[in-house]
């Protein structure tokens, strides 16, 4: 039985309507706009009353509308070099060009929200300073942001006082900006929002751990959405209350994303936005479904907690699997490997994004050696499609499923 998720019509819609409020709150004197990290601290400056905007979710609408190559030279040609994050240059470029991605959804809005301050975390890279720097000096705002530890082990109560110190620190000149102090009750408030939106993303997520899967990998890209722009606002979590329900319903219903599925895989890495529908439909042509993946388990911070703001903003964002050491990144692959009942690993090997590519440096042999499941690396890139060779990996995928199900090639 075929699954069709009537939640996608839903999501458009909601997402048209955040981009909205922020072109609206951009053009109102009173109110106030902030720039975050998509795994920075939106939770605070939501409860501090901006409306947050997220560069990363416009590079990637740019990826997903095949756009990005279009642009990415106009930032090489402005002095950012072809091999840093395709997102930056792409973001970049769009701004040079005088394209605003938001206007697919929203012809009406011809550009992006004017910043009043920008606000970036190095957790996930140091591109994002570069790429707000820019913007900050464009628009002659300030720039705040934290600087994270990388290559965590173990996550000890000194770096978690070292990351809240510096959210702390954050308070003072946003309430300057923001023109009113930081209310505590607030901020609890809008991280118990954004921990019940975490909490439900993630019951998302797992039901792909049933047989067959209702959810695949490039599904989860799309309704990711919320997660990652609405984080403190209680309409994700009413948005993935109703996705859930009926994604169980799906379930009940012995509904599967990928009819006949014969392979289950893990997605490492990367999405490539540019060919998102494309590699869907390989997939699932060859009756493998993608079920799960570090990707859009980002949005899952467990950690969040009411009642310690600053601690457990700080824990959470030290947690994410893009800032841990190889060995714990291995044994969490083996874990969800065993979770999702997975027959192998795809690894993205993206050219511009070396943070969120790990494949580089032997973690497929070792995670084979470990679990006793294969890895097929996929060179590409999230945005840059130059990167990307359709021929190379459609006959890579297809050699990968006949491996591992020889019927499942057709």
């Amino acid at each position: 039985m075929a699954r069709v998720l009537q939640s996608t019509a839903e999501l458009g819609d909601l997402m048209a309507a955040t981009f909205r409020d922020l072109d609206a709150a951009a053009r109102d004197p009173g109110r106030r706009v902030a720039w975050c990290t998509s795994v920075g601290p939106a939770e605070l400056l939501r409860a501090m009353g901006f409306e947050v905007f997220f560069p990363e979710n416009h590079a990637a609408m740019l990826g997903a509308s095949r756009r990005a190559t279009e642009f990415i030279p106009r930032a090489n040609a402005a002095g950012y070099s072809p091999d840093i994050c395709s997102y930056l240059t792409s973001d970049i470029g769009a701004w040079l060009s005088g394209y605003c991605a938001l206007s697919r959804p929203c012809p009406e809005i011809t550009t992006v929200p004017r910043p009043d301050v920008l606000v970036y975390h190095t957790n996930q890279c140091r591109d994002v300073v570069d790429w707000f720097a820019y913007y900050a000096r464009m628009f002659d705002v300030p720039l705040l942001g934290i600087a994270s530890p990388r290559g965590v082990e173990r996550v000890t109560r000194d770096l978690v006082d070292a990351v809240a110190s510096q959210l702390r620190a954050l308070v003072q000149p946003l309430e300057a900006i923001a023109g009113a102090p930081l209310d505590p009750d607030m901020l609890g408030a809008t991280i118990a929002a954004s921990r019940e939106t975490s909490d439900l993303w993630r019951q998302v997520l797992g039901t792909a751990a049933r047989r067959p899967s209702p959810l695949t990998f490039f599904d989860g890209c799309i309704h990711m959405g919320p997660a990652v722009v609405l984080r403190g606002d209680p309409r994700a979590s009413a948005y993935y209350r109703r996705l859930l329900s009926e994604l169980q319903a799906v379930v009940d219903q012995g509904g599967a994303a990928v009819p006949g599925e014969r392979v289950r895989l893990y997605w490492e890495g990367m999405p490539i936005w540019g060919r998102l529908r494309d590699l869907s439909g390989r997939f699932a042509d060859l009756g493998a479904s993608v079920v799960a993946s570090t990707y859009c388990s980002s949005w899952v911070f467990d950690a969040l907690d009411p009642d310690a703001p600053f601690e457990s903003m700080a824990r959470a964002s030290l947690e994410l699997f893009i800032t841990r050491t190889d060995p714990v990144k291995e044994r969490i692959l083996a874990a969800e490997a065993h979770r999702f009942g997975i027959q192998g690993f795809v690894f993205h090997e993206a050219r511009t994004c070396p943070n969120n590519t790990n494949s580089r440096y032997g973690m497929p042999g070792r995670l084979e050696a470990a679990t006793g499941l294969p890895a097929l690396v996929l060179a590409g890139d999230l945005n840059d499609l130059r990167m990307f060779s359709d021929d190379t990996a459609r006959l890579a995928i297809e050699a990968f499923i006949e491996q591992l199900h020889p019927a499942g090639a057709r």
